[in-house]
Parts: structure tokens; C-alpha cells; sequence
């Protein structure tokens, strides 16, 4: 395979180290290259295209084995997806024939895919609820759930966050452009709510005011900014999809403010509204 922006060949010896790439800058696709026998997981309705040979199986939660045997465990694994924002199904892809076979997904909103090894950041990912795009077989999506109520209330992703655990590859889908931080213990870092795409275990994630006043009314920013406390490795987006989303919404006249571009009124409304 040919580098991309992020592209990984397999190591000697590791059975489940898949190979892939991501290619694309601004709208990125995944595209994973599967020996005889191995297979990938992906949120249903991803894939964009896969070799004959690629057979795909719908299955009840995220495929993983992780919450055990029987219908009860495998409800309770489609449970968590459900109330993290993904599908109750996932969809694996297998490969079937000889040689070398290759599936692609791509993520439904402009943005970036982040690859993780999750032994690589202690074997967990928490990151926001409908992230997850794709994975070696055998990751587990789970929910975690924000400790303290202010945080829940005001930190952006709500109390219910996504926690992918395992040791293989992991793909998430971020708005924008994607900022990799490492903080060192009781380092801190301090930034949007919204903007706060995934942290490893490690890092204490926490709510703290704006300012004063007149910095929370009409300072544009909120009433809270996250505070992110080391150590541990921190990943920041640039344009989370709720921002975009209402940015078209209120361009569109359908809600939101609808100032009229094209207006000397629009203009001093963009004026006021510091755009």
C-alpha cells in the first residue's frame, strides 16, 4: 500500500495488526487491507467499497465478544452503541479469499479520521458519542459516564461518552482539522467543550468557568471552557459537527438567525454578531 497521511504496515509475528490508509485531506476515507481470514468492524452504512472477495455480516451490537455469551449479553452490547448515538448493528467485513483483499469506509461528515492502537494509550479511548467509524475485530465500544453533574450539564458531550477498549486498531471521525496534544502530569490544557474529541484514560476532563460577566455574555465562547489536567494525550477538533450544523441551519432561514447575507441589515447583523 502506498503512504497516505496516515498509513501503517503490518509487523512479523502480530496476527491482528491489519494494515491501512487514509487518504484524502479535508474528506477522508479508510481504506484497510485484510489478509485470508482477518476481518475489520465498521459502523453499519461506512463501507464504500470492498474486493469480491470481502464478505460482510451484520451483526447484533459492536461484534467484539466482550460483553459475553447468550441474548442478554450480546442486548446489553447493543444497548451501550445505542445510547452513545451509533446504530445497534455493526457490520463485519471478512476476508474470504487468497492473497490480499481491501474494504474502505468513509465518515459521513467533513473532517478527519484518527487512527489509534489502543495499547498505545493504555488500552482505552474515551472520546465523543458518535465517533466510531471502523475497527479490527475485537474492539469493544462502550459508554463512559461523566462523574461529575456540572461537567455532564455543560461539557459539551453531555453525560454519555463513547469508550473503545481493547488492542488493536481503532478509527474515529473528527470535524475538521485534528490537534494531537501530550500533557505531562498536572498540565493543563483549556479549550471549547464542543472541541474536546478524545482524551486516553489518564487525562481528568473537567468543566471550569469563562471569566467574568461580560466575558460569558457576550464573550461568544460560552459560559465554560473544558479543562483538560495531565497526564496523558489530549486530541482537539477544529469544527465539531453541532457547530457546523447550526452555522447552515441559521444560513438557511429555516431557524437559527437569518440576517440576509446579501442585506446592508445582514451585514450590520454580522457586524454585532462579530462575523
Amino acid at each position: 500500500m502506498t503512504d497516505g497521511p496516515w498509513s501503517h504496515h503490518r509487523s512479523n509475528g502480530v496476527a491482528d495488526d491489519i494494515e491501512f490508509e487514509i487518504k484524502g485531506q479535508e474528506l477522508q476515507f479508510l481504506e484497510i487491507e485484510l489478509d485470508p481470514g482477518e476481518s475489520a468492524v465498521a459502523e453499519a452504512g461506512a463501507m464504500v467499497w470492498k474486493d469480491a472477495s470481502v464478505g460482510m455480516t451484520t451483526v447484533f451490537g459492536d461484534g467484539s465478544g466482550a460483553q459475553g455469551g447468550g441474548f442478554m449479553g450480546k442486548l446489553l452490547g447493543a444497548g451501550k452503541r445505542l445510547i452513545t448515538g451509533e446504530s445497534l448493528f455493526t457490520t463485519v467485513f471478512t476476508h474470504n479469499g487468497s492473497g490480499k483483499a481491501r474494504v474502505a469506509f468513509a465518515s459521513p461528515v467533513p473532517g478527519s479520521i484518527l487512527p489509534i492502537k489502543l495499547d498505545d494509550v493504555g488500552g482505552a479511548l474515551i472520546c465523543q458519542k458518535d465517533s466510531f467509524l471502523a475497527a479490527a475485530k475485537g474492539v469493544s465500544i462502550g459508554v463512559h459516564f461523566q462523574k461529575r453533574i456540572m461537567t455532564g450539564l455543560f461539557g459539551g458531550e453531555g453525560f454519555i461518552m463513547q469508550k473503545l477498549e481493547g488492542d488493536g486498531w481503532v478509527f474515529v471521525q473528527m470535524g475538521g482539522t485534528l490537534v494531537e496534544r501530550t500533557l505531562a502530569p498536572g498540565e493543563e490544557l483549556h479549550g471549547d467543550t464542543g472541541c474536546v474529541a478524545a482524551y486516553s484514560p489518564g487525562v481528568e476532563f473537567d468543566i471550569i468557568s469563562a471569566g467574568g460577566v461580560r466575558s460569558s455574555l457576550f464573550g461568544g465562547e460560552g459560559l465554560f471552557f473544558a479543562r483538560l489536567r495531565g497526564p496523558g494525550v489530549v486530541w482537539i477538533q477544529s469544527l465539531p459537527f453541532a457547530r457546523l450544523a447550526a452555522r447552515m441551519l441559521a444560513a438557511s432561514g429555516t431557524g437559527g438567525q437569518n440576517r440576509g447575507e446579501g442585506s446592508v441589515l445582514g451585514q450590520f447583523g454580522n457586524l454585532l454578531d462579530g462575523d
